[in-house]
């Protein structure tokens, strides 16, 4: 029997992190296998940042839609209008061509790509990770293709065999299980959604018990479609037949229904990414998912990469605590915002009457302001002191009761 390939890096899962992660290392001169399974896109309401554009080299051309406001809704039917400003934006895109036209960059700058179902991570006689899988078409009980790697990447999802397989506890994540569904957008069949309260310029965001009982519900433009989704950690409640009911409350039921998708979304990033040998998580595996708002793609991308970056050094030194560079380098950035948002989702998502007074702090500009800043700028923002302690007081006194609803 042949001897198996060896790669530097094995990437498992080809997701925005996975895909980043190994464009970034085969531009490093590492050689790359980026192992993903295909056909698969996972249900998100594709909102990115400007700030990722630039940090990661994806051209404009990929957004579907640019969103310049987001309608907040309460319980109560109440909305609140939270433009952007001063000309920003939030990008969108479609998850099925995006995350191609990352794979493909990877194996345009070097990384071999290739299609194939991720069975299990195994040791040659000298202790080398051997990565067993399926090619694509292959049922499991054939033989599994094998390939060696001085360093595995698990970038597979929220649920990833990986992180299950070789890193301690990740069998403990936390999740919101989300389903959406992509529809045909009302500006495509003129008269068809006469009766819908949807505009393509902005993202309606409802904070609804009977829509999510713990999360939110969305409804995001797409150009030619729209996705509509919501999300639970509730076991038993159904987000199909939510999402059903937030279609018919906006006018957008008789809408030809294109797919429908449902995966966890993590709530909080692992203590642990690392196996402590060889093995670095990224993404959904890692957990790196902003807490109440869901967002995923930009922190996916920012986790492939600061994957990529300790994985290199572990290959250039062979020193394992290398590996323990990613989580440390993204804690440090982002721990304090996914902290305070997790907070937030604990208390204002819990109730009716919660969320109404939530809904109702948005309509402070202070609130509006530092929430695009932090948004577009993926920090905590320091340049409006007075706004925070503004924010504080308001906070205070809506927490005690002491502002109504």
């Amino acid at each position: 029997m042949a001897a198996p390939e060896t790669y530097d890096v094995v990437v498992v899962g080809g997701g925005p992190s996975g895909a980043t992660a190994a464009a970034d290392l085969a531009r490093a001169g590492r050689s790359v296998l980026l192992l993903d399974r295909a056909g698969r896109i996972k249900p998100c309401g594709g909102a990115i940042p400007p700030r990722l554009l630039a940090d990661f080299g994806v051209p404009d051309s990929l957004l579907v839609a640019r969103v310049t406001g987001a309608d907040i809704v309460a319980p109560s039917e109440k909305r609140v209008y939270m433009p952007v400003g001063d000309d920003g934006f939030v990008g969108m895109v479609d998850r099925d061509v995006f995350d191609e036209w990352l794979r493909d960059r990877a194996r345009a700058v070097g990384a071999v790509r290739r299609s194939g179902t991720f069975e299990r991570v195994a040791r040659d006689a000298d202790g080398t990770a051997v990565i067993e899988y399926y090619a694509a078409g292959e049922k499991r009980g054939a033989p599994s293709q094998r390939v060696r790697a001085r360093c595995v990447i698990g970038a597979d999802g929220a649920l990833s065999a990986v992180a299950r397989q070789c890193v301690p506890d990740a069998g403990k994540m936390s999740y919101v299980f989300a389903y959406h569904e992509i529809v045909r957008s009302p500006t495509v069949e003129p008269g068809a959604g006469a009766a819908a309260k949807f505009d393509a310029s902005r993202c309606d965001v409802y904070y609804r018990g009977d829509l999510s009982p713990d999360f939110y519900s969305w409804i995001f433009p797409h150009g030619e479609t729209i996705s509509i989704g919501t999300g639970s950690a509730r076991k038993g409640f159904s987000l199909r037949r939510a999402v059903g009911a937030l279609r018919e409350h906006a006018g957008l039921a008789g809408m030809e229904t294109i797919r429908r998708e449902g995966a966890p979304i993590p709530l909080r990033p692992l203590r642990r990414w690392d196996n402590g040998r060889d093995v670095v998580l990224a993404g959904d595996a890692a957990g790196v998912v902003a807490p109440a708002s869901g967002e995923g793609i930009y922190y996916a991308m920012l986790g492939g990469r600061l994957a990529a970056a300790a994985a290199d050094r572990f290959c250039a030194t062979g020193d394992a605590g290398a590996l323990r560079l990613a989580r440390r380098r993204f804690m440090r950035l982002h721990g304090p915002v996914f902290w305070i948002l997790g907070i937030m989702q604990q208390y204002w998502y819990t109730t009716d009457h919660r969320r109404e007074r939530f809904v109702r702090i948005c309509r402070d500009r202070d609130v509006q302001l530092l929430t695009w800043d932090a948004y577009m700028n993926k920090e905590l923002v320091k340049a409006r002191p007075l706004a925070h302690v503004r924010i504080f007081f308001k906070n205070i006194a809506h927490l005690t009761g002491l502002v109504s609803a």
